[in-house]
């Protein structure tokens, strides 16, 4: 039975960012060569080196262990790393590829995490779910890290299928309402004294861009009056090395610009849990407008007077034909942000802050 006909991320892929989450020194891909390309251009510029074993037809019918082994000892012997990830591939299922084999006449001085892996394994979440499952087991990570993960990742699954992007057969892209008309609400409310609330429920590194909007609502309160509340997904303390630095950069820049976090819900991996937190938090107060910035589906209740920022053109879809008119697009946040520590300008951002000063002026 098929379910869902749009292209979704796959296992593979999921895997690779889980591994650049753990701050592996190399990713090795065992497939051929131009397998999880988009992607591994991306983690490169995000700091990790990804190279592959680069399969060839013969290397179907005859078996791909050398050349794993082969690649593993030039890994070792260029890049010295601490930690690599070796991720299987549609290939390497098909033909029955022995990773752990390969791995251990490999004989490197490194740490290996083999994550055998492929596309059909199902939802994307299951490749991050077999990297932290290795990395638990290798020691890298606490098991009740991985637990705690295991079940985000779950609880994300469920609810892609309950109110995201799988719910639905088929979603045709769309880019959402305009930039200039969101903008223009947002400095109304201000301008009347009214009380807004915004709530960033991001997933990890797009969070550099969401929280500009926080940002830019704030500089906005400060010229043109009104209240503004803020509740965000950013606890130091919570998720992988790498997810914690996100939370503590974005709190950085978020306290240079004059933004105090009112509620803080979680940490940038937990936004399925997060998002409830937040519309509990929420619930009590008097709000007059919600700004709602990352992935506002994972919120609870939403009302089609909220003001929904995600970066995702069929998610973008869902919203507009479910009647949310004021759902934006932040397109492409994820190719720009490998890298990044700190928060980038996002688009409604810079046009609130536009029409702010051509207020003033």
């Amino acid at each position: 039975m098929i379910d869902v006909l749009h292209p979704r991320p796959s296992p593979i892929i999921a895997a690779m960012y889980t591994l650049r989450d753990l701050d592996v020194d190399v990713i090795v891909m065992h497939g051929p060569p131009g397998c999880g390309f988009t992607a591994s251009r991306l983690l490169e510029e995000a700091g990790v080196t990804v190279v592959t074993t680069g399969m060839q037809e013969s290397d179907l019918i005859f078996g791909a262990e050398q050349r794993l082994v082969e690649v593993l000892k030039k890994v070792d012997e260029e890049f010295s790393p601490k930690l690599v990830g070796v991720v299987g591939t549609c290939a390497s299922m098909i033909i029955g590829e022995n990773l752990d084999a390969a791995i251990k006449k490999a004989g490197i001085r490194s740490t290996v995490l083999p994550i055998d892996i492929h596309a059909c394994a199902g939802p994307n979440t299951v490749g991050a779910i077999k990297v932290l499952e290795v990395a638990a087991n290798k020691g890298i990570i606490p098991k009740e890290e991985f637990e705690r993960q295991k079940e985000m990742l779950m609880r994300a699954t469920a609810l892609e299928r309950e109110r995201g992007m799988t719910s639905k057969p088929y979603l045709k892209p769309h880019r959402g309402a305009t930039k200039l008309n969101v903008a223009k609400r947002i400095i109304d409310y201000l301008s009347q004294n009214k009380r807004v609330a915004v709530v960033l429920n991001a997933k990890k590194e797009t969070a550099y861009r969401f929280a500009d909007v926080m940002r830019a609502v704030e500089y906005a309160r400060r010229k043109v009056g009104g209240y503004a509340i803020y509740v965000a997904n950013t606890d130091p303390n919570i998720g992988l090395p790498r997810i914690r630095r996100y939370s503590m950069d974005i709190l950085r820049d978020l306290k240079e610009a004059g933004v105090g976090i009112d509620y803080l819900s979680g940490g940038l991996d937990e936004y399925p849990v997060a998002g409830e937190k937040a519309a509990k938090y929420l619930e009590n107060k008097e709000i007059d407008l919600r700004v709602l910035c990352g992935l506002p589906h994972a919120i609870p209740d939403l009302k089609v007077e909220d003001i929904l920022v995600t970066d995702q053109p069929r998610e973008l879809r869902n919203f507009i034909d479910s009647g949310f008119t004021l759902a934006v697009g932040e397109i492409s946040t994820h190719s720009m942000l490998m890298g990044a520590r700190g928060i980038v300008h996002s688009e409604l951002g810079d046009t609130i802050r536009e029409l702010v000063d051509g207020v003033q002026t």
